[in-house]
């Protein structure tokens, strides 16, 4: 093997950076090509990379091989206190020509990062077989689920037991509870989730505030007349989580769905989850897109279950642990 030619990220390498995404892209859409196509096109390949070398923070390398760019990463920390001293791998923010490579990348970035005091590293990346398993022998594991499915062709029916509707306003002193309810499992373990839990009085006076905005639709459904669950459907537009590559057009979003604890295993949640599927469909959208924690074990199991496709995963490492 020749000596690889690896060197700081600087600017005028995004013209030749964004080609290689571009090319990474339309593999990646060979196997789910309900992703965006524009990103196969390499300029706007370009304005996705751009946006992310201009990222405040951001630093990476760029690997060459006789002059040509054959691979490079991108990482850029979030502000949020939620992720730890941390830096973000984005979609858009690393390609290579032969997987391997992604290693010799990261061990050339990464120790300005750990230099800096920035230990909590992630990363997305795509469904590819061999990049992901140079991830994972970089001490990488997987976190969390990006998923895609098209919209079903015929109304899926409802499930006998449970009645799934459109939640009034009535409904607003359990979905509190609901809302309550998610992130206090993600708190459990296997997950250990690190994010604020809600009190239900805040999540009371949310709802309040903002159930009537249309563009949210919110379902519940009932076992013998009480609410045990719902879901939200929404535009992909209104997730920060899926953007650029990874945000596919003409899109709904199942962003958000719980059962209570004492309900689980009644099949309310996968009801909920056909639920918006039925809705994008009715809604115009091409596909639906959705995230899980793949540590919790509830919803790592129901959406995949319901047809849900992976298309990235979210890769974490903790450096010096």
């Amino acid at each position: 093997m020749s000596r690889l030619d690896i060197r700081p990220f600087e600017a005028t390498d995004l013209p030749a950076a964004a080609a290689l995404l571009a090319e990474r892209h339309r593999e990646h859409r060979r196997r789910h090509p309900l992703l965006p196509a524009g990103y196969e096109d390499p300029q706007r390949a370009l304005g996705e990379l751009t946006a992310v070398w201009e990222s405040e923070g951001t630093s990476g390398s760029v690997l060459r091989d006789s002059g040509e760019v054959t691979g490079y990463l991108l990482g850029a920390p979030k502000t949020s206190p939620v992720w730890g001293p941390n830096i973000w791998v984005e979609a858009a923010g690393h390609a290579v020509r032969e997987a391997e490579h992604i290693r010799d990348l990261y061990g050339a970035a990464a120790a300005r990062w750990v230099d800096e005091g920035r230990i909590a590293h992630y990363t997305l990346v795509p469904d590819d077989a061999a990049l992901l398993d140079a991830w994972f022998r970089l001490a990488f594991g997987s976190q969390h689920a990006h998923a895609i499915q098209p919209v079903p062709a015929t109304p899926i029916p409802a499930r006998p037991g449970l009645t799934v509707r459109r939640a009034v306003r009535d409904d607003i002193p359990v979905l509190a509870q609901l809302d309550v309810a998610l992130p206090q499992h993600q708190g459990l373990s296997p997950v250990f989730a690190s994010g604020t839990v809600p009190t239900v009085q805040e999540s009371l006076d949310e709802w309040e505030e903002d159930f009537d905005d249309p563009e949210y639709t919110t379902f519940v459904a009932e076992s013998n007349g009480i609410v045990i669950g719902s879901s939200i459907g929404t535009s992909i537009e209104k997730s920060s989580a899926h953007t650029g590559l990874s945000r596919p057009d003409n899109c709904g979003f199942l962003g958000f769905a719980a059962v209570l604890p004492e309900a689980r295993g009644l099949g309310a949640g996968r009801a909920l989850g056909e639920a918006v599927l039925n809705w994008s469909a009715d809604q115009g959208y091409d596909s639906v897109v959705t995230d899980w924690r793949m540590t919790n074990l509830l919803s790592s199991r129901a959406w995949p279950a319901l047809g849900f496709q992976q298309t990235f995963h979210r890769l974490h490492r903790l450096i010096g642990h």
